[in-house]
């Protein structure tokens, strides 16, 4: 592996930063995109929004009320959270990866040709197997 090849992935701290919005080093640049087009980009996106979900749902834990209503509030806040992270996520990897220095639509265009050669793959095999 060249030197330029090497696995370069930020540190706890830059991830978190990273995780609530904020700008990496431009070393870590080709790993924010690697990061949003890897195959489980929806996966790593759901885990940095729980960075903040987490911590809010938690301090509505500490609430005085019933513990049902504690627990279902914070368990209501973490999957609407999560389900609009979810919905609005390729919209919000674009700007992360145009944050980045990438060109808009470069991550979503790189899915998109790994997805088509992916289902080209499966179709071979398919004919192959079934259409021989």
């Amino acid at each position: 592996m060249a030197a330029s090849e090497e696995k370069v992935r930020p540190g706890p701290i830059h991830w978190l930063r990273y995780s609530v919005g904020g700008r990496l080093p431009a070393d870590l640049a080709p790993w924010v995109l690697k990061d949003a087009t890897n195959r489980a980009w929806r996966w790593r996106l759901a885990a940095r929004n729980l960075v903040y979900l987490v911590p809010l749902a938690s301090v509505w834990l500490l609430l005085p009320g019933p513990l049902g209503l504690r627990l279902s509030l914070s368990l209501m806040a973490i999957v609407v959270g999560v389900f609009y992270s979810q919905a609005y996520g390729d919209e919000s990897v674009e700007l992360r990866v145009a944050k980045h220095g990438f060109a808009y639509g470069q991550a979503r265009a790189i899915r998109r040709e790994r997805a088509i050669a992916a289902d080209a793959a499966n179709r071979e095999l398919y004919e192959a197997i079934y259409r021989s």
